[in-house]
């Protein structure tokens, strides 16, 4: 890592490691997208949350690292990993219409995610837009901004 101003560099390599999640009337969703996708996804090193990991391993047939349930704890444990630079991109297929019992987890993950400055994608566009950029293929270098240094100037 390279410290640059108020940034921290942190190169993404070309193989990327990818958190998919859903809620549950998305579930189904996210693994059509998957399914479709396989081929490229295939590429990459894919976890997930409890249950949306498990029906897409048994869908797909392709690995994907399984972590708790999002409200058990899963959602945290991805954005821990975020932190500790283990993931680099996230698509998160979220239901807006329905209360969530973990929506301050959610809502802490995303906060998460836009600090550590890594690719979310919450719909089928985004992720599509995403997965087909050339960026996926390649070494990326995403500057994080160090935000304890941008408020010591104030």
């Amino acid at each position: 890592m390279e410290v640059d101003k108020d940034f921290q560099i942190v190169t993404m390599k070309k193989q990327k490691h990818i958190a998919l999640i859903a809620h549950d009337n998305r579930k189904e969703d996210l693994i059509e997208w998957v399914s479709t996708n396989k081929d490229k996804l295939g590429r990459h090193f894919l976890c997930g949350t409890g249950t949306t990991a498990k029906m897409i391993t048994n869908a797909v047939h392709l690995p994907v690292k399984a972590f708790n349930s999002g409200p058990l704890g899963g959602d945290q444990q991805i954005g821990c990993r975020i932190v500790e630079g283990d993931i680099d991109f996230m698509i998160f297929f979220w239901d807006p219409l329905t209360a969530q019992p973990h929506d301050p987890d959610v809502k802490a993950l995303l906060r998460i995610a836009v600090l550590y400055d890594i690719p979310i994608a919450t719909n089928k566009s985004t992720a599509d837009f995403l997965l087909s950029s050339p960026l996926m293929y390649e070494e990326y270098d995403r500057k994080i901004i160090d935000f304890s240094k941008r408020m010591h100037r104030k």
